[in-house]
């Protein structure tokens, strides 16, 4: 076999082309890291909604910083609030120790995010709103379902008017049982009586799974989550491997603003259409009449009740859940309020808004305000939780 010679010339050309490359890459390793330490802040999130002003959006910081203040005083407590008019965030903050990266509790806000991935199965022709819930279960079906039973729908869980005259007993750890809804009595006949009912979401939930052979949040997650730059969402699961359904998600202030921009842009996101637009139309219109049920207690909770959206005052809408959790849509006002909360106080929440927002907001942007503004930025930056005093 030859042997291979090298010259004392040809090993000093080799050494110092080897010394080039290791000079080059340390080079472009120094360029790279410069160039992350410039510009990495500017791309850290190309998924989170664009900023302004609230006078280039047609609303005063003054008006907002009202708001923020009367809020701080007469609720016990908020945790986050943030404001988006045109598509932009004009206002947003915290009260400490929450903050903008930590994922919050959705309560019954989930259920309006549970019927989103039954509108996109609707959509994709995996199921029906028209579809008997019985179709989905025939295993967890009594021996002799009643008529009213047989009678009820899809639609009829999306509007809380399955059937029952209260609501079924579950554990809030354990999770609702789908054995457990279809023994319950369906006293009345279905999409007649109102009833707000947490296990009927948990059907909704478990019909997605058996319509798609996936779990709520893993049918979302390319869907919906993804395309809105929903990181790392959190849903608990049943020992029957459905999700909750009507409560247990948990994201961000920003994730339920996101969400709720979706809606007002009829499903549309980025130039794609996500979500059919009869559904948003359907889902945030009044389906049924809810002023006489025992949630009807205040202005808000009598204005009907969409696909597991409230209509509100004003012509808007929302999503909502225990505690003070909203995604509050202004279509009129082209505006969309999120909110996370520990309160019992969820009518003065909107209350604030109708007297404090609504009639701030303008149709044309306004002079730009900085020391306003400043002390907006101020306000927001200042907060501390304060929750509500446990009585002994």
């Amino acid at each position: 076999m030859p042997r291979l010679v090298i010259g004392v010339q040809d090993f000093r050309i080799m050494m110092a082309s080897m010394k080039s490359r290791v000079a080059f890459s340390a080079v472009l390793v120094s360029v790279v890291s410069l160039w992350l330490l410039i510009f990495g802040s500017v791309f850290a999130d190309v998924t989170a909604l664009p900023r302004s002003t609230p006078e280039e959006q047609g609303i005063s910081s003054t008006a907002v910083r009202s708001f923020i203040e009367a809020a701080d005083d007469q609720i016990d407590t908020l945790h986050s609030f943030m404001l988006l008019r045109h598509g932009h965030v004009i206002a947003e903050a915290w009260w400490k120790p929450e903050s903008a990266d930590k994922p919050h509790v959705m309560w019954s806000l989930s259920k309006s995010y549970n019927a989103t991935a039954v509108g996109f199965a609707a959509g994709e022709g995996k199921l029906s709103l028209d579809d008997p819930v019985l179709k989905f279960f025939p295993e967890e079906a009594p021996a002799d379902p009643s008529a009213n039973l047989q009678a009820m729908r899809v639609r009829d869980l999306l509007t809380m008017s399955g059937g029952h005259d209260v609501e079924p007993k579950f554990d809030l750890e354990v999770g609702p049982s789908v054995k457990d809804f279809l023994a319950h009595p369906v006293t009345h006949q279905p999409g007649t009586y109102f009833r707000y009912n947490t296990p009927g979401s948990y059907m909704l939930s478990a019909i997605v799974t058996k319509a798609t052979g996936q779990t709520v949040i893993d049918y979302l997650k390319p869907r919906l989550f993804e395309p809105l730059g929903i990181k790392n969402p959190e849903w608990g699961t049943t020992a029957e491997g459905y999700n909750f359904g009507g409560y247990g998600l948990f994201i961000r202030t920003e994730d339920i603003a996101k969400f709720g921009q979706l809606y007002l842009q009829k499903g549309e996101w980025n130039g794609k259409q996500l979500l059919p637009v009869s559904w948003v139309e359907a889902a945030t219109k009044k389906q049924v009449e809810n002023d006489k049920a025992p949630s009807g207690r205040t202005s808000d909770w009598q204005q009907g009740y969409g696909f597991q959206f409230w209509r509100c005052q004003h012509n808007a809408y929302r999503g909502d859940g225990r505690d003070g959790q909203i995604c509050l849509v202004i279509p009129e006002q082209d505006a969309v309020i999120a909110i996370t909360a520990k309160t019992g106080q969820m009518q003065t929440e909107l209350d604030l808004v109708w007297e404090k927002l609504l009639p701030a907001f303008r149709d044309q942007a306004l002079p730009s305000n900085a020391a306003e503004l400043a002390k907006l930025q101020q306000v927001a930056a200042d907060l501390t939780a304060h929750p509500a005093k446990q009585a002994k």
